[in-house]
């Protein structure tokens, strides 16, 4: 069984399937249209959630949600659905593959052996596609990487059933038809309405662009508050987050810059090409961000002027994505 599948290599995982699974039934939607459709810009930070002892930061939405929006907005038939055990979850897939349909799905990172071993982290929600099999093995498309792989049957079976948050308890999904007509104009509109709408209205001050701010004065605390091993291992996590788990901070908004400058040429607003240059400039901010947190990180600095730096960065990272996503809420279309 092997499926013809364009495979083309991605900034983002679930982002990147997504528009790889649409480029195969004829659809040709970008990466950044199929994340910013999918609404996959977000962020929170959520001290009272711990990660293996730390607390949570997210810089996206949770996992299949951007695929499952973006196939809403576009009026397209999916199918979505979890296993309780192995058998069915393989069994499905087979039959899937002989009806020659491409098969995205939900795997940790860390029982993909195609990867090197410095990916590989116990990271529950990485997104790749299956297009066939060959004997005992599957043909892999992971967005990641710029050749398609295989994986044992085995080994696809420990990454579809990995312990941890969240469980991907077999997770698949895929695309059972496309509408005669597609109302791109719309689905954009949606999804940057979905996009704004949570960085700025949501009332609860962990999430969204507040929570940027909440998490700079959370930073300030931290040299007082821990030792030195906690606080690095905590602003370490920050940095994991945003550079290696899901793209994150700069370069999401890197990517939903490139969304709205898309929008801007498919909608002929000149608004929207304005706002993603703006935009990029706060993506650069979050790379500086990153860039002087790894630098204390390794220095093993805590000194509070550093981090007192640190939060005022994030501060002027917050405010000017308030003024920005609140300028997107109030876009209309004509």
């Amino acid at each position: 069984m092997n499926i013809p599948f364009h495979h083309h290599q991605s900034a983002h995982c679930e982002s990147g399937v997504t528009s790889n699974l649409l480029y195969h039934y004829g659809l040709n939607v970008s990466e950044p249209l199929a994340f910013g459709i999918g609404s996959g810009l977000f962020f929170a930070h959520i001290p009272f959630i711990k990660v293996n002892g730390i607390p949570a930061t997210t810089y996206r939405v949770w996992p299949g949600q951007i695929f499952k929006k973006c196939m809403s907005r576009l009026d397209i038939s999916y199918t979505m659905k979890s296993f309780r055990t192995e058998k069915d979850a393989f069994d499905t897939l087979d039959q899937l593959l002989e009806q020659q349909i491409p098969v995205g799905m939900l795997t940790s990172v860390f029982y993909l052996p195609y990867l090197p071993q410095a990916f590989r982290f116990r990271f529950n929600a990485h997104n790749i596609v299956v297009f066939g099999k060959v004997g005992n093995s599957y043909l892999v498309s992971d967005p990641v990487m710029d050749y398609t792989t295989t994986i044992s049957k085995e080994d696809l079976t420990l990454a579809r059933f990995a312990k941890g948050v969240p469980e991907p308890n077999g997770k698949i999904y895929y695309i059972n038809k496309i509408p005669s007509q597609i109302n791109i104009e719309s689905a954009i509109f949606k999804g940057i309405k979905q996009t704004s709408s949570w960085m700025t209205k949501i009332v609860i001050p962990i999430f969204g662009a507040k929570g940027i701010s909440y998490l700079a004065n959370k930073l300030i605390q931290y040299p007082n508050k821990y030792d030195q091993r906690k606080t690095i291992q905590y602003l370490g996590n920050i940095i994991r987050m945003q550079e290696e788990i899901g793209t994150g901070g700069a370069g999401f908004r890197f990517m939903y810059a490139a969304f709205l400058q898309e929008a801007s040429k498919i909608l002929n607003r000149t608004e929207l090409s304005d706002t993603s240059k703006r935009l990029t400039a706060i993506g650069d901010l979050w790379r500086n961000f990153a860039y002087e947190s790894g630098k204390i990180c390794k220095q093993r600095s805590t000194e509070l002027a550093t981090f007192n730096e640190l939060a005022t960065l994030l501060k002027d990272i917050s405010k000017q994505e308030l003024t920005l996503f609140n300028e997107l809420f109030k876009f209309k279309l004509k």
